[in-house]
């Protein structure tokens, strides 16, 4: 397990003991629908919940001599509860108790992790706020394109971790399951309504038909949305990235008083904290690979899934909460340089408006093509140093036969871009939206 990541709630989870005590509970909880079906004892089932514990070491010693953990675990709990004990585990198989526990186990893990997104998204949504207005140059190929402005950046990735955050509420659905239904899921030693008291004290559904296990395409399922919200997080990441390179440093991350950035050169500023989410997201989605291979098992159930799932099921979300901790950290104290994006934004002298002086043209009844050869010439004259855009376009003698000074001097005013701004905002924070999400980011 990647213990270094563990954030203190997440960790509680996966500790060992906890592990324990859920498995415990769930045994509890069988003992207790037999005891109102009547077939056991009501003096056995309050004796196991009154008696019932567990000691992690001595489990430990039991399991080097039975080579079996559940096993061990319920040989430890029958010493402290005593004669009762015979009535623990009644008609089940391992994987009734293992898996209906780990359900329980993804299921808070996964309400932490969607916690975990809503307090990325109040971040970027307020420093989406904060920069509506804030113009840069936007990309594409890496190449000035047209006018932006960083909230509009933002806007994009609070869409884009709302989805995440849908797709994760989902996930959550589908893994809380749980089966009590015997060895290959026919309850001929178990009653559908021990399942059915079970299920329900854990804020579990039955699983409507199971056999040995619950079926892995609801563990694939978790796993998947797991990944996808760490490309999103590796995507954020990258952006801060290209924004501190030094011929960009449009943003950085926040540099403390006394860090250092490098071992060997103090000028250093490096973009550690991205570049370690970038390495994260890759570790996350690999996890998914043996996640879905292990949908494929032999008939009722082999054990090739345990051992995976031993390792991934902790570290995903581990890894997960980490993440997500980092990036909003990032981002809640990113040093943004409006002065520097509005430099960047004039590196090209203009050549960011072209395609307004081309739709200009085209509005005027010239041709698309011969619009575009008019204002493509001009363009190659300032890539090849001869003044800027607008200089280019005054002097430019075929141009001026369609458009006089003034309408080329209107085509450089920034506002044109900006115009819709309040619009794809609304769209993407008004109340009608947070409505249709089922959610009110404050």
């Amino acid at each position: 397990m990647i213990q270094r990541y563990s954030r203190p709630k997440m960790a509680a989870i996966w500790t060992l003991e906890n592990k324990y005590k859920t498995w415990l509970e769930v045994e509890i909880l069988v003992a207790e629908a037999w005891a109102r079906l009547g077939i056991i004892p009501d003096e056995a089932a309050e004796d196991i919940r009154a008696r019932a514990r567990f000691d992690s070491k001595r489990i430990a010693e039991i399991e080097k001599e039975t080579r079996h953990d559940v096993i061990a675990f319920l040989t430890n709990v029958a010493e402290y509860v005593g004669p009762s004990a015979r009535y623990l585990h009644w008609g089940l198989t391992s994987s009734d108790m293992l898996d209906t526990a780990m359900a329980v186990l993804f299921k808070q893990s996964m309400g932490i992790i969607i916690d975990d997104v809503d307090s990325l998204m109040e971040v970027i949504k307020r420093r989406a706020l904060e920069h509506k207005y804030t113009v840069m140059v936007g990309r594409s190929h890496g190449i000035h394109a047209e006018p932006i402005t960083f909230g509009l950046k933002l806007a994009i990735w609070y869409d884009e971790m709302r989805r995440n955050r849908r797709r994760l509420e989902n996930a959550r659905d589908i893994i809380s399951y749980g089966k009590i239904s015997g060895a290959v899921g026919t309850f001929a030693h178990v009653d559908p309504e021990v399942e059915a008291y079970v299920c329900r004290h854990l804020g579990l559904h039955p699983a409507p038909v199971s056999n040995q296990i619950i079926q892995r395409d609801r563990y694939a399922e978790v796993f998947c949305s797991l990944a996808v919200l760490a490309g999103s997080c590796e995507k954020i990441a990258t952006e801060v990235r290209h924004l501190q390179r030094t011929e960009v440093l449009e943003a950085e991350e926040y540099f403390r008083p006394g860090q250092k950035g490098s071992s060997a050169m103090p000028h250093k500023r490096n973009p550690i904290l991205s570049e370690n989410i970038c390495g994260l997201s890759r570790l996350l989605r690999s996890y998914t690979g043996p996640a879905l291979e292990n949908m494929v098992l032999w008939h009722e159930r082999d054990i090739s899934h345990s051992s995976v799932e031993r390792v991934i099921g902790p570290d995903a979300f581990i890894v997960a909460d980490f993440m997500l901790g980092r990036l909003t950290g990032i981002l809640d104290r990113l040093v943004v340089y409006p002065d520097r994006m509005q430099h960047n934004l004039d590196l090209l002298k203009g050549l960011i408006f072209s395609q307004q002086v081309l739709l200009t043209l085209t509005q005027k009844g010239i041709s698309r093509e011969k619009s575009y050869r008019i204002v493509q010439k001009c363009a190659m004259e300032v890539w090849d140093g001869k003044g800027s855009f607008k200089e280019r376009l005054l002097a430019d003698r075929e141009l001026a036969e369609y458009l006089d000074p003034e309408e080329i001097e209107a085509i450089f005013n920034i506002d044109y871009h900006l115009k819709h701004v309040e619009t794809i905002f609304e769209r993407v924070f008004g109340a009608g939206q947070e409505i249709r999400e089922g959610r009110d980011i404050k």
